[in-house]
């Protein structure tokens, strides 16, 4: 009953206080954490959806300025295949190069952060390797529709464009 007292809780009333263990804390953590990296995500695969729908359009002009060297080309006796790798290699190409300056600044802006809060720095070579797949994923993806329209686009009609 002197606890009671001390803190001017009265009998029918409700604790005013709570307990916390390490596990809760850690359970509460490890939900943050969850919650943080599942938004991380989401905002990484909508910039990616953006990024890629940017490299298609781009693309698309490319082809679109370039239809009359499409149509020399294949007069002269290129084949569809080496078109679409001409302009699916460029759209890897503007992707791998993205990615590239994406993991420069990725790393320089965590080794400030580290530096200045006295944090440990670490960048693994697989996270490396994997924004480099991911470009080049999207260079894949989002290339393929304008390198396929290249390829098959008829040397006649192509020679005729304006």
């Amino acid at each position: 009953m002197e606890n009671v007292i001390i803190r001017n809780v009265k009998e029918d009333e409700e604790d005013d206080f709570s307990i916390n263990s390490a596990g809760a804390l850690t359970q509460q953590f490890n939900q943050l954490t969850r919650a943080m990296f599942i938004i991380m995500i989401g905002i990484a695969g909508i910039s990616l959806v953006v990024g890629g729908i940017g490299i298609m359009n781009i693309m698309l002009v490319s082809v679109t300025e370039r239809t009359r060297e499409i149509g020399v080309r294949k007069a002269i006796g290129a084949k569809s295949s080496e078109i679409l790798g001409q302009f699916l290699l460029e759209s890897i190409m503007i992707c791998l190069v993205g990615g590239l300056i994406g993991i420069f600044f990725g790393f320089s802006i965590t080794k400030i952060i580290s530096l200045a809060g006295k944090i440990p720095f670490g960048m693994p070579f697989w996270s490396i390797l994997l924004g480099f797949g991911f470009s080049f994923f999207t260079g894949v993806f989002f290339g393929f529709y304008p390198a396929r329209k290249a390829s098959s686009l008829s040397p006649v009609e192509a020679l005729r464009y304006e």
